[in-house]
């Protein structure tokens, strides 16, 4: 055994790398077959032997390597296979955790089996590629190219964080309508034989790490590394090296003429949102909220602003002139489909013997709503029109049969539709009631608790209810509803505002019974009414709450005020001294317009709810 020692030194065959050789080996030869066959699989066998090689305990069969990464089932059951075989033909006590006599060592592919920019994972390899062009060429940074998707909202969100008191985050529609002029590529219409837009680059941003999504509206901020690349952005877009320390008015050079230092590539292959939310074009005010109230405040009945300038400066045109736009009606396509095909037929035959103009689209909440859409006239070679943008109006309609009305009852619908409605968007619900004569008889519910349901809709949650007789009655107050909103808009300007911003009150013009002037887009209107959208922990505490008998949506509302998860509220209970203190915990929560106490009956329940231990009695 003295030779062993000069040997070992020297070419490193007795004791390699990586205690499981055995599995190193075979995953190598893996690896080599299926990059002959030019498979794909020969890149997952690639990371399973990273993997390997940085483990450094033994292994005792294949089962073992599943905690590793990239080990799955597939790979677990080739190298048990193999090990089965090895001990067959070697014997049970074969050792696995050294190579077989003659055997090559692992990891090491030969000369034309991988490429080199795929030898850098075996063990013991480091000093091979020298020299010939072999060596892997250090990868480029990604640096979006100048005025692209990328480069547009990389260079926005870093002004907006460093403007004093910054959010340190922006929604998607004061986003794209503070970004657009930083882009040549529209970020809410594809260009022609394309479906993508500028937006679609910010899927690019979050897989380099540079963007972060968050929440639900979805709020957008700059990671570090996006924070740096920003700041290098900025010192290219005004010319120095400094950095923007400078006033940020003075950022709005577009006619710069630096080229930017990257290779300027951007993946435009993948879309962060919904196409639909894309391919509307949002006309959100970057400022805020404040000044979208401020203007339609300046607006008179004739719809004439008296601050034509201000609507004038709104980039990328976030407000609709009078004569610009059309009122459409919208209707669910549930109303006209499935069911009794030729009750549902009716509405529509009716709508068009009416001459209503309407549209059969999805609405994720409510049967009928109305939009202003903008008048777009054809492009020359384009086959089809620009989409306009379309804002909606106030009013939605939720319809309801009788029949329909003591089945949502039953199954709890009604409630959960009401309370939907409530937080749409939109102030001026209508729940549109038709009779079903006779027919109630034969019904679930007797027909006082459907009336009495009835009343407390209009009553107690404060929608407007409207009874008809049938379709045709139905079909005639959706075509007078929308010639009444046809002229009572005819003349006014409609500028754009977002459900997702702070303070979306009622304006002015709302208190005095107006019509309102600040409507959202049917693309925002639409997504943020998805109903098995990702909920927050706020949104179902509000559904387990309203679950409860006599807690309608005002009162959970009020509750939420002061307790918006049920962590806060049994902290609440935590701290009172008594267990009759608990009890009345909630009881003078004011909540609806009248302000009255929630009461210690369902103060109590509630309590009772969250903190009993067992059945309830």
């Amino acid at each position: 055994m003295p030779a062993s020692e000069p040997v070992r030194l020297g070419r490193k065959r007795v004791l390699p790398s990586c205690p499981n050789p055995l599995f190193l080996q075979w995953l190598t030869e893996l690896r080599d077959e299926a990059k002959e066959k030019g498979l794909k699989i020969q890149y997952t066998y690639q990371k399973a032997i990273s993997s390997l090689n940085k483990y450094p305990l033994p292994l005792q069969n294949a089962k073992e390597a599943k905690i590793l990464q990239n080990f799955g089932d597939g790979i677990c059951k080739i190298l048990d296979e193999k090990l089965q075989r090895y001990y067959r033909e070697r014997g049970p006590n074969a050792p696995i955790h050294t190579l077989p006599e003659g055997a090559p060592p692992p990891g090491r592919p030969d000369n034309n089996s991988l490429a080199p920019s795929r030898k850098k994972n075996a063990a013991g390899d480091q000093g091979k590629e020298k020299g010939g062009g072999g060596k892997k060429k250090k990868k480029r940074e990604y640096v979006p190219q100048k005025r692209s998707g990328g480069y547009a909202v990389l260079l926005t969100l870093y002004r907006q964080s460093q403007i004093p008191g910054s959010k340190g985050y922006m929604f998607k529609m004061e986003l794209q309508t503070e970004a657009q002029r930083l882009c040549d590529k529209s970020f809410s219409v594809p260009d022609l034989g394309s479906k993508y837009t500028a937006w679609s680059s910010v899927s690019t941003l979050i897989q380099k790490n540079l963007l972060i999504k968050t929440h639900n509206p979805a709020r957008y901020s700059l990671t570090d590394e996006g924070l740096a690349l920003a700041e290098r952005l900025e010192s290219v877009e005004k010319g120095t090296k400094d950095g923007p320390e400078g006033d940020r008015e003075e950022c709005r050079s577009e006619d710069e003429e630096e080229e930017d230092s990257g290779p300027g590539v951007v993946d435009l292959t993948g879309s962060d949102d919904d196409n639909e939310e894309d391919r509307i074009d949002p006309a959100e005010t970057p400022a805020g909220v404040v000044q979208p109230r401020k203007e339609a405040d300046e607006m008179g009945f004739s719809g004439k602003s008296q601050n034509s300038q201000a609507v004038s400066r709104k980039p990328n045109g976030a407000c609709l002139l009078p004569g610009t736009y059309e009122i459409i009606l919208c209707v669910d396509f549930i109303e006209t489909t499935g069911g009794s095909h030729h009750r549902k037929q009716e509405l529509v035959k009716e709508l068009q013997r009416n001459g209503v103009n309407f549209d059969v689209r999805k609405l994720n909440v409510g049967d009928f709503l109305w939009v202003a859409r903008e008048k777009v006239a054809p492009v020359p070679g384009q086959l089809r029109a620009p989409e306009g943008r379309e804002l909606v109006l106030d009013y939605i309609i939720e319809r309801k049969r009788m029949d329909d009305l003591c089945g949502s009852i039953i199954d709890g619908r009604f409630r959960e539709q009401k309370f939907r409605l409530k937080r749409c968007g939109l102030r001026r619900p209508v729940y549109l009631v038709e009779e079903c004569g006779t027919a109630a008889s034969h019904l679930s519910l007797p027909e006082t608790t459907l009336q009495q349901a009835i009343v407390n809709t209009q009553v107690v949650d404060g929608f407007f209810v409207k009874r008809v007789q049938d379709v045709r009655e139905s079909a005639a107050y959706l075509t007078i509803m929308t010639r009444y909103l046809t002229k009572l808009y005819q003349n006014r300007t409609l500028i754009c505002r977002s459900r997702e911003l702070e303070g979306d009150g009622g304006s002015d013009e709302e208190e005095k019974g107006m019509p309102s002037c600040s409507l959202i887009s049917f693309a925002e209107f639409n997504h943020g009414a998805i109903k098995n959208k990702c909920q927050t922990v706020r949104e179902v505490f509000a559904r387990q709450l309203m679950q409860i008998s006599g807690l309608s949506g005002d009162k959970a509302a009020a509750i939420l005020e002061h307790y918006s998860t049920p962590h806060s509220l049994l902290t609440a209970y935590e701290r009172c001294a008594s267990e009759a203190e608990k009890e009345k915990l909630l009881s003078s929560i004011r909540y609806g317009k009248l302000k009255r106490n929630l009461g210690p009956a369902l103060s109590r329940t509630v309590y009772q709810l969250y903190c009993t231990q067992g059945a309830l009695s």
